[in-house]
Formats: structure tokens, C-alpha cells, sequence
């Protein structure tokens, strides 16, 4: 998995992925990502909302949610050509944001195109505050669209150019930062062909795929919740119990002294 995610030296501009989402396969995926996103972000509540990276100006997924501060943050400032959102011009590996600082992210890709993905979950833990939500979109390398990328890597073409991160290790690498994932839906079983036709075609693949083979989808979006983590430890709720002298008599106490005295 390491020469995986090695594969990437300079990650692909957001004008070749915008090319990319508005030819077939691109928008069929992307349509099937805006149903499952319009859901997922309309949970999301808070203050501040951020997107790591863009995708293209096809599908403006911020506008799905209710949070109104948000923000996409971007490694060019070139690269905010065909957003409408507020723009940031920043290392996503190196997020300039302050801890504990954003109420919801969404990496609409972003792990399958970046340096460092691991690095990235980290910024990302960082800036969310605790019930923080976290939705990711990724490729899945065990599918057809795993296959095709696997015969066409070397090309550098998008997105076979990607890391193509399965969900069992977002997973892994969620439990590690800290995240309970709450939900995760499969995307995509039709095999990525560049004939609208052909697609069209095949479109009962996507009405038994999610039924009877989930696990090879060509795609999938995640969504996770930031754990609390209490740095002040509960103490337990000690109850103490009179203590007594020979004859089970009970020992006196400084109140019953204090009575006795004045008799």
C-alpha cells in the first residue's frame, strides 16, 4: 500500500478534476454524490463549515448545507475559479486554522489526490471541534473503477492518478484520530466507460449493486463524528458508612460531642 500512496508526486490541477467531473463517468458519479451529500450536510449544524480542496464548479456542495460561514480553503489562489463560497488560500497539510475552531468538514476527493492523507485526517481532527462532523468522499480501489486505475496509473490521467484509499483504512485511520464513523454509502457499480450509452445501459447495475456486492462499489461517502474526549476524570461517588466500637455501639462524632457538652 505504501508505493499506493506513493504514486502521487504533484497533485492534479482542479481545472484537469473539473474536466474530468463533466465528461462520463465524472457527472454520473458526481450526481449520485449530490443526492447523498444534500442528506449528510443537512445534519451538520454550527458555525462554520470548511471544504478542503474543490472538485470543479459543477456541484457546489456547500450550498447543501444550513451552516452560512463557510469556507473552501485552497492550495492556489488561481484554483477558486468557478466557486462561490468564500476561499482560503492555504497547505491542507498545514491547515491555518486554530484548533478546535470548525464545526463540520468535507473532503469532497481530497484524500485521493493529496500528498499526504494521513497528515490531512490530522489537520483535520485538529480544527474540528469535539461531535465535529466529517464527510469524505473517496474512490475505492476493490471495485471496476479499482481495476481500470490499476491498468492505468502510469498514464497520470485523472482520477486514475489517485491513491484510491479503501474505506477499511479511512476507517482505521479514523478510530486512530479519534472518530466514531456513522455512516458510510455505496456509490457507483457501473464500470467507469466514457459511452453515455453504454452507461445508460447499465444502469440496473446500480439498482442491485448496493444490494447484493456493497463492498465493490467504485465509490463511497463517509461520514464521521469527532469523540469527546473528558480531560478531567469522574471521581467515583464514595458513600462512607458510621464506624462502630466493640458492642456495635457507633463512634461519636464531632457533632455528638459538640451536643453532649452542653447538657
Amino acid at each position: 500500500m505504501k508505493r499506493v500512496l506513493n504514486r502521487i508526486t504533484i497533485p492534479p490541477s482542479p481545472e484537469r478534476l473539473r474536466r474530468w467531473f463533466s465528461s462520463t463517468p465524472g457527472k454520473e458519479l458526481l450526481a449520485q454524490e449530490q443526492i447523498v451529500l444534500e442528506r449528510l450536510l443537512g445534519e451538520c449544524f454550527g458555525y462554520y463549515l470548511l471544504q478542503v480542496g474543490c472538485i470543479g464548479q459543477q456541484m457546489e456542495p456547500l450550498s447543501m448545507s444550513r451552516i452560512k460561514s463557510q469556507i473552501v480553503l485552497l492550495s492556489h489562489e488561481s484554483d477558486s475559479i468557478g466557486t462561490t463560497s468564500g476561499c482560503v488560500v492555504g497547505d491542507p497539510l498545514h491547515i491555518p486554522l486554530a484548533a478546535d475552531s470548525v464545526d463540520a468538514v468535507l473532503l469532497m476527493h481530497t484524500l485521493d489526490f493529496t500528498q499526504d492523507p494521513h497528515q490531512l485526517l490530522r489537520e483535520v481532527e485538529r480544527i474540528l471541534i469535539p461531535e465535529g462532523h466529517l464527510i469524505i468522499a473517496g474512490f475505492n480501489p476493490f471495485s471496476l473503477w479499482g481495476l481500470w486505475q490499476f491498468f492505468r496509473w502510469r498514464s497520470k490521467r485523472v482520477p486514475w492518478c489517485g491513491h484510491f484509499i479503501s474505506s477499511w483504512r479511512v476507517h482505521d485511520w479514523l478510530s486512530l484520530l479519534g472518530f466514531d464513523v456513522r455512516e458510510e454509502q455505496a456509490l457507483m457499480f457501473r464500470p467507469p466507460l466514457q459511452h453515455d450509452g453504454l452507461m445508460q445501459r447499465l444502469d440496473f447495475m446500480e439498482r442491485i449493486g448496493g444490494r447484493f456486492w456493497p463492498l465493490f462499489s467504485g465509490a463511497y461517502v463517509i461520514l464521521a463524528v469527532k469523540r469527546v474526549s473528558r480531560l478531567t476524570p469522574i471521581k467515583p461517588a464514595w458513600k462512607l458508612r458510621p464506624k462502630s466500637i466493640r458492642g456495635r455501639v457507633v463512634e461519636p462524632t464531632a457533632n455528638n460531642m459538640k451536643h453532649g457538652s452542653g447538657d
